[in-house]
């Protein structure tokens, strides 16, 4: 993919990846898991940058980082389309609000 990424294609194209995801594996994604699995990313991009300063045991490369990044991005994306969140209107609503001129 080498064209420009919007919300709602990288939204649609982690949905493709999350239904291959849990076919192969079995698993059945329900609310929680939704919640628990955009926690679950988050603990290892937590992990990653506790071991890219110092903090943490072994090693971790800056992909890594990255890589759990994109992790939490995309689930977060999917919890998002699961209970009918739109992110960018949510954006646009509690933080680019901030942007406009006070009236």
């Amino acid at each position: 993919m080498s064209e420009p990424l919007t919300l709602g294609a990288l939204t649609d194209a982690a949905a493709q990846i999350s239904d291959i995801y849990a076919g192969k594996y079995g698993i059945e994604r329900d609310d929680d898991w939704f919640m628990l699995k955009l926690q679950e990313e988050l603990g290892e991009l937590a992990q990653a940058h506790l071991k890219l300063s110092g903090r943490g045991r072994g090693g971790a490369e800056a992909q890594a980082r990255a890589d759990e990044a994109a992790d939490v991005l995309c689930q977060l994306l999917l919890y998002c389309r699961r209970f009918g969140i739109d992110p960018e209107a949510a954006v646009r609503a509690k933080w680019l609000s901030w942007l406009e001129p006070a009236s």
